[in-house]
């Protein structure tokens, strides 16, 4: 089974060991860089909270204290690099301190950096290493003259302390704060995704329906033209421009089907379902239980999730048969593709798997795949429900 990991899980170190190896090594230069990086910090610390505090009776104080919790962020940030490089810790970046702030006026700009968390626990940080780094950068130096053979467990012992600090002070403080920057990186993905999208239906409609358009335009012009010296000619100008017509006819009414389907805006999730499972070359069998119909755009997420896995199973997967559930569990719409086909589908396969997964996880859903070689594969897929707002709904709001 696949699914997309929010945190790589690999900032354990290995077990230390007698010898002095690279891991050993690099604990012993980060105990080493503690003491002027805490000197660093604690001088920051000092000067900007003693600047700002005492200025804080005039103009520039305040906002001279916002800024020093601008630079203590950069210092936290600065801290986590270290911290992964040389002891392997990996820890979410905390939420970019809102820039949106300023447009609603200075005050709030003010306000809101004031009480900015993660920049006051990046200064308490900075603020109380200053004992630690002495110690530990004491302990390192004379452990390197005196007890080197025990060196990597007391490294070890010293730098555990350093990655409980880093976690615990210089990680997001809490659930809410972890999923805003989730958040943050997910809207990066929609845009992205909307743009590719926008790009895709100006080159489809730029190579196809407009391209045939405008020789349909020249055709008619010449059969104008020969209307009168030459009618038979002109007559069969005119009804290779009408083949032309409904072939351009064809090609529009297959970019708004890639764009929303009528069928989905008429008639729901089922009867959409059932119509791109017609037109998939293996049999497909499609159930849809659903309490009555989601918000448009989950409707169309799943939508355009099934269509894009039944023509992976079309294209690549072998099968004799697949299926497509859909139904609702609590506050989540689920989705489950199977096929009996040769699997071995894998994210990076090629086949837009890593696509489905990331805009499926920009609107808080989920994406599960689990194809093992040989088959069956098997797509789950969540979305998060929400009612659909009626047209009354909205004009009695």
């Amino acid at each position: 089974m696949t699914m997309t990991p929010s945190v790589p899980d690999n900032d354990r170190p290995p077990p230390a060991r007698f010898a002095l190896g690279p891991w050993a090594w690099k604990e012993i230069a980060y105990l080493l860089a503690n003491l002027p990086m805490a000197i660093a910090g604690f001088v920051y610390t000092v000067f900007m909270i003693g600047v700002g505090v005492g200025l804080s009776v005039t103009v520039i104080g305040l906002p001279l204290l916002v800024a020093g919790l601008q630079g203590a962020r950069w210092f936290g940030r600065m801290e986590r690099g270290r911290a992964r490089g040389m002891l392997g810790v990996r820890v979410e970046e905390p939420s970019s301190f809102t820039r949106g702030s300023r447009e609603k006026g200075f005050f709030t700009w003010l306000w809101a950096g004031l009480k900015d968390p993660v920049g006051w626990r990046s200064l308490l940080y900075a603020f109380i290493r200053l004992p630690w780094g002495v110690l530990t950068f004491t302990v390192a130096l004379v452990s390197l003259f005196v007890l080197w053979p025990v060196l990597p467990f007391i490294a070890r012992g010293l730098t555990n302390a350093d990655r409980a600090m880093v976690r615990g002070l210089l990680s997001p403080s809490d659930e809410l704060e972890r999923r805003i920057a989730e958040l943050e990186s997910d809207r990066g993905v929609v845009v992205d995704t909307a743009a590719a999208d926008l790009r895709r239906i100006e080159r489809d409609l730029h190579d196809g329906a407009q391209a045939r358009l405008v020789a349909l335009a020249m055709g008619l012009g010449l059969a104008k033209e020969k209307l009168t010296d030459d009618p038979e000619a002109a007559a069969r100008m005119v009804d290779e421009a009408h083949g032309e017509v409904k072939v351009a006819l064809q090609e529009l009414r297959d970019l708004a089907r890639g764009i929303h389907p009528a069928v989905l805006t008429d008639r729901g999730l089922d009867a959409a379902l059932s119509a791109i499972a017609s037109r998939c070359t293996v049999p497909v069998t499609v159930g849809v239980e659903l309490p009555g119909r989601p918000a448009e755009a989950i409707e169309g997420i799943a939508y355009f999730t099934v269509s894009e896995l039944l023509q992976n199973v079309s294209k690549h997967s072998r099968a004799r048969a697949a299926s497509v559930e859909v139904w609702r569990s609590g506050d989540r719409l689920l989705i489950q593709v199977q096929d009996d086909g040769a699997g071995g589908a894998r994210m990076d396969g090629g086949t837009g798997m890593a696509g489905l997964a990331e805009r499926l996880g920009a609107v808080d859903g989920m994406f599960v795949l689990d194809s093992p070689e040989g088959g069956p594969t098997t797509v789950t897929a969540e979305l998060p429900w929400r009612d659909r707002v009626t047209a009354a709904a909205v004009k009695a709001q």
